[in-house]
């Protein structure tokens, strides 16, 4: 996948660069803030090829790539000034509700990438020992487990990075009073047992560490307390009286107010979803289970990722009862739901997707690629999935199925199960996952899906065989200017020549930087930039050869013209030569289409695609 392209079609459609005010990713979406939503063309961008879907949620454009957004972002970062994004930028109204998952949202799902990979290493740090690779009581094993137990324990201050760009504050001031809350010696009064004071004010004796809520609301608070100092302090003062005040205002209030407010908080809906899995465990977790895919789709399960963690590193809790164990039930029914179409599809696109997102959801628990690309797009493989997910949801609600570690639950993960006391724990978890997996398979299988045809393959084999029967004279045959591999004209990065707008023909990926005449005939027009050639045939057909897309803007470097307009030409003719790894070091593609643009003169204009030619091997035929 050409992410490039990807990326370019991606700003074109959403209303070019001019209509972004800022963008960023997650794990596998880029995230906009358009300045206005309506230019962006929704059904356009989902038909982008590697593109999975779209969804709006709290002022965002969110544009669903999958796994690799990551390399999406950095080819979309160069096509334009694009800044990072925080939610000071949205203006428009939203409910508290929408707010707070909001504010969850955009400041949890830039940690996740640290949050998943220090769960993995915890997976590892099961599986490891279990297998007799490592002894738990190696050197090895305690750094390893500091790698895996750190991300957690110092998930407050992390959380000011992104905390901070969501409220647009100074990020170091934020950290530096979070930092008090983990800090040895303010622990050390804390686990004294006895009252703390500051400014003769009561501080709660609270444990900070791995706290989430206490450094989101301290990061809201502190946007008031950064207008008030930079509005008291003279400007002659200000870079150092100003950071001073806030830090001296900013820490009573978090020790004293907001920190207490926010752990309590905490503490309480930690302990309501205690007493909810103890009353009608099998409800939540069935309804959990079944609901996720919708959970997701609305940005709803970043509020349940707090209370996890925090109860899993809970001393008088240890566990997740509710979103991970949900998350095995659902993540692992959409793999199989995935499964089950790329061995039923014939159509090789979706099998290729399908197949790849199996995999994705199977062994990482990312289902984005599942869902926006297969089970929510076809939409009974959905159906199939939240069955699938509620039933073992049910199961797992019965039993009592607890997590024990913060990771994307999947099936290189799943060790996360294990009881460390011991018990059955572990096994109603792989129950779970066997149990949603086949369910999610049968079903999938049994409802079907819409499978679409292979437009493409089709589209070869129609025009294959149209061309080879046709009888024409050679008069009417366009030859391969260039060396190169030839697709179809609904590859090229530009509407201009996707939609045949100018005319009918194929495009080239060249390999070798030359372009020969395609006819016998003459050179009608040679652009002065030289990246684009007009010729007319002898019999009339009327040819455009345009080397690279958007390479006028080169000016004529890099290309070197062997002909000029009104030159009388033979088929094979050096027409131009052009540095193709000069050209894309430069920034820009060198697909090439090559037309026939007096359509109109034409019953039809048919193409050999998807074959490697030669210069003057057989390329288009003009059928009158």
């Amino acid at each position: 996948m050409d992410y490039a392209i990807v990326a370019k079609k991606i700003v074109e459609k959403i209303g070019g660069e001019s209509n972004v005010n800022s963008v960023q990713h997650c794990m596998t979406r880029l995230r906009f803030i358009l300045k206005d939503e309506s230019k962006a063309d929704d059904e356009a961008i989902k038909k982008i090829k590697g593109v999975m879907g779209v969804t709006k949620q709290g002022g965002q454009y969110q544009v669903i790539i999958g796994n690799s957004v990551g390399t999406c972002y950095k080819e979309l970062i160069k096509l334009g000034n694009f800044k990072e994004g925080s939610s000071n930028e949205v203006k428009e109204k939203k409910g508290v509700i929408n707010s707070i998952l909001d504010v969850v949202s955009g400041c949890m799902s830039a940690t996740m990438p640290a949050i998943v990979g220090a769960g993995m290493i915890k997976v590892l740090l099961v599986i490891l020992p279990m297998i007799g690779i490592l002894s738990e009581s190696s050197q090895t094993y305690s750094i390893l487990s500091a790698l895996g137990d750190a991300t957690f324990y110092f998930l407050p201050l992390i959380l000011c990075i992104s905390a901070s760009k969501k409220f647009n504050i100074n990020a170091y001031t934020l950290a530096a009073v979070i930092g008090v809350m983990l800090y040895p010696d303010f622990i050390g009064l804390v686990d004294a047992g006895e009252k703390i004071s500051l400014f003769g004010l009561p501080v709660a004796s609270a444990s900070y560490a791995y706290s989430v809520i206490p450094v989101i609301m301290m990061a809201w608070v502190m946007t008031y307390i950064e207008k008030f100092t930079d509005k008291i302090t003279p400007a002659v003062t200000k870079n150092f009286l100003k950071p001073m005040l806030t830090l001296l205002i900013a820490l009573p209030i978090a020790l004293v107010v907001i920190g207490p407010i926010g752990f309590y908080a905490g503490e309480a809906l930690s302990s309501a979803m205690v007493f909810i899995y103890d009353k009608a465990g099998w409800l939540a977790i069935m309804v959990m289970g079944a609901l996720m895919p919708l959970l997701v789709m609305t940005g709803m399960h970043w509020a349940f990722v707090p209370l996890s963690i925090m109860n899993i590193n809970n001393p008088n809790v240890g566990f997740d009862t509710l979103l991970l164990v949900g998350m095995l039930s659902s993540n692992l029914a959409q793999g199989a739901s995935c499964l089950a179409v790329f061995l039923k599809s014939k159509n090789k696109d979706l099998k290729q997707l399908s197949g790849a997102a199996a995999v994705s959801a199977f062994l990482a628990g990312v289902t984005e690629p599942a869902m926006y690309g297969v089970t929510l797009k076809y939409k009974k493989p959905l159906y199939a999935c939240m069955i699938a997910g509620g039933i073992s949801g049910l199961y797992a609600g019965f039993v009592g199925l607890k997590c024990y570690v913060f990771a994307t639950p999947a099936l290189l993960s799943i060790v996360q199960f294990i009881n460390p006391a011991g018990g059955s724990n572990f096994v109603n978890a792989l129950i779970v996952a066997g149990m949603t997996m086949a369910i999610a398979f049968v079903l999938t299988w049994i409802f079907g899906f819409e499978d679409p045809a292979n437009e493409e393959e089709e589209e070869e084999v129609t025009e294959e065989v149209s061309i080879d029967r046709v009888e024409v004279t050679s008069s009417s045959v366009v030859l391969s200017p260039i060396e190169g591999k030839v697709v179809s004209l609904n590859q090229v990065n530009d509407v201009t020549f996707s939609e045949e707008i100018m005319g009918k023909g194929a495009a080239i990926i060249p390999t070798v930087g030359r372009a020969v005449a395609p006819v016998d005939g003459t050179v009608s027009a040679l652009f002065e930039t030289k990246h684009a050639i007009g010729l007319t045939a002898d019999n009339g057909a009327e040819i455009l050869i345009h080397i690279g897309l958007d390479t006028v803007k080169l000016g004529g470097k890099h290309f070197t013209a062997h002909v000029k307009s009104g030159d009388k030409v033979k088929a094979g003719d050096l027409l131009v030569e052009f540095d193709i790894k000069a050209i894309q070091e430069e920034g820009y593609e060198t697909i090439t289409p090559v037309l026939v643009t007096n359509v109109d003169s034409y019953n039809d204009v048919l193409a050999l695609i998807d074959k490697d030619v030669k210069e003057k091997d057989e390329l288009i035929k003009a059928v009158k």
